[in-house]
């Protein structure tokens, strides 16, 4: 991405340092527990207008691969055809559209979510947390966003009933992701 946007001189671009950033989410388990879980590896790219954030964009790709529930047999499993079919479907993307103002340091970052073959909008409730300069003399920001996905509507639909009632995994999926980014140039 270029660090000028043609027309938008305020824009910046910021490279998301991934040793103090990350991508996390949580699912129901047997109704009656949360498991947790984050991607490894995964890139952000953030271009920021600084004078009108509402007129930034970011991407994000997140490599299937690398997904970690810290049990090495469910891992595995969601590798496979039954969820995000990694083999066949190495990234998930997201890709803003829009971003829009929410309250004070508060954003609604609409965009468009790709898991396996299947794009839906979804809207990550984004806050701002601010600006540092680091230890090293670099211009550091961070910024959270959460949203709240059903699995179902992109296809990943296995599961099991459970005899007590209810099933295995829940089709709710909570999503959070932190950013330290650093500025460029």
């Amino acid at each position: 991405m270029s660090n000028v946007i043609e027309g938008q001189p305020n824009v910046s671009t910021w490279a998301v340092d991934v040793v103090h950033s990350s991508v996390e989410f949580a699912v129901k388990h047997m109704v009656i527990t949360t498991v947790r879980g984050r991607f490894a590896k995964f890139a952000i790219d953030l271009d920021l207008n600084e004078q009108n954030p509402l007129l930034s964009s970011v991407q994000v790709k997140i490599e299937t691969a690398s997904i970690d529930t810290r049990e090495p047999n469910r891992d595995t499993d969601l590798r496979s055809a039954n969820f995000l079919d990694a083999e066949k479907f190495p990234y998930l993307t997201f890709s803003s559209r829009r971003i829009e103002g929410a309250g004070k340091d508060k954003y609604r970052i609409v965009g468009d979510l790709t898991i396996k073959d299947v794009t839906r909008e979804v809207a990550l409730d984004t806050t701002f947390s601010g600006t540092a300069k680091s230890p090293w003399g670099m211009q550091v920001a961070g910024f959270n966003a959460e949203t709240t996905i059903n699995r179902a509507d992109w296809g990943l639909t296995y599961n099991a009933v459970l005899e007590t009632g209810g099933v295995l995994v829940g089709n709710e999926v909570k999503i959070s992701i932190e950013v330290e980014a650093i500025k460029q140039g």
